[in-house]
């Protein structure tokens, strides 16, 4: 069973950070000025653990 990436829309701060370092991963909802999730999305785990580390509002977290 793989990990999935979660993002708290509620925290999200709309920086765009995660959408500029993992665009297959994420995406900007621009009426809501959130970021979220690509559904069904496979990136590379490195590239998403960066976007993690650079989150400011430390949305960005691992589901088992």
């Amino acid at each position: 069973m793989s990990r999935q990436v979660i993002l708290d829309e509620e925290c999200c701060l709309g920086c765009e950070t995660c959408v500029e370092l993992c665009p297959e991963v994420f995406a900007m909802d621009s009426e809501k000025e959130k970021a979220y999730v690509i559904t069904g999305a496979a990136g590379d785990e490195a590239c998403i653990e960066e976007a993690m580390a650079s989150c400011p509002a430390e949305c960005i977290s691992w589901e088992d």
